[in-house]
């Protein structure tokens, strides 16, 4: 609960208070966090959340024998997704959020090392840029089209890639197809991508603690 609130506190800025409610979505080492939010003018708050046991690490581990020659296979890669899918059915329906989401009642945001790579390299970036992929929209069709591209290259080629780089190589298959779960399980287009998350939030806090009260 503690790391969903701060990470909706990073991302204030980002929310669209014109929609009642927001998606706010976290694809991290270990685990994806997924926040259901209200929103209003007043400001936001955390309704409810889950925690995916599924990461970009934890799922790169899986899936690190399964790569023929040094591709991850479309069947694997699908498999994940739809597993993601699965694990949020129950969430999905305690809230409703399909239903708010054909009302168009419903803000997206992603805040994640795998949503903002993808959307840079959408933006056509050599190398990563915070300042313009902050911010930015990206729609589910760009989505798709960026993760088959990754899924097409070998270990080898995602490496080269300025935006992933080696570290990431054999990571970013894995963040690729947890996003894609969860925006086939919630159509919600565009997505808002934010390079901000939980730093901000702690910074946040910190800043609140320290100012005076006078000084609001």
């Amino acid at each position: 609960r503690e790391e969903a609130r701060l990470a909706l506190a990073g991302c204030v800025p980002l929310i669209d208070r014109r929609k009642p409610r927001a998606i706010l979505i976290d694809i991290g080492g270990g685990s994806t966090e997924v926040s259901w939010i209200g929103t209003d003018e007043g400001g936001a708050r955390l309704i409810d959340f889950i925690s995916l046991p599924c990461g970009v690490v934890t799922l790169g581990e899986q899936i690190a024998e399964d790569y023929v020659g040094g591709r991850l296979p479309l069947s694997r890669y699908e498999a994940i997704a739809a597993q993601v899918m699965e694990k949020l059915a129950e969430f999905d329906a305690r809230h409703g959020i399909a239903q708010a989401i054909a009302r168009r009642e419903v803000q997206m945001i992603g805040t994640s090392g795998t949503v903002t790579t993808v959307a840079a390299i959408n933006l056509g970036l050599r190398r990563y840029n915070r300042s313009q992929v902050d911010g930015t929209p990206i729609t589910r069709g760009a989505i798709n089209m960026v993760c088959r591209s990754l899924l097409a290259e070998d270990l080898r080629g995602l490496a080269a890639n300025g935006c992933i780089g080696p570290e990431r190589a054999d990571l970013v298959l894995a963040g690729c197809a947890i996003l894609e779960g969860i925006s086939k399980r919630w159509p919600v287009d565009p997505i808002t991508v934010a390079d901000r998350g939980l730093r901000e939030g702690v910074l946040l806090d910190l800043i609140r603690r320290d100012r005076p009260a006078s000084n609001p």
